[in-house]
């Protein structure tokens, strides 16, 4: 994925499936100088670092 989509669905007002090593996470917050995202995994709740490079939209 792309720091543009990532900014697109992180201002949506739906919810857009996202998927991080085939888990569904959700944006949490988007640092735009580094083209990382604080996601959560939505089966745990555990919230982590990502390259946004590694993210996809399913």
């Amino acid at each position: 994925m792309d720091l543009h989509r990532v900014m697109e669905i992180k201002q949506s007002l739906g919810v857009i499936n996202v998927s991080y090593n085939g888990n569904l996470v959700w944006l949490e917050t988007v640092n735009k100088a580094n083209n990382k995202v604080l996601v959560k995994d939505l089966n745990n709740n555990n919230e982590f670092m990502v390259n946004v490079s590694d993210l996809k939209e399913v």
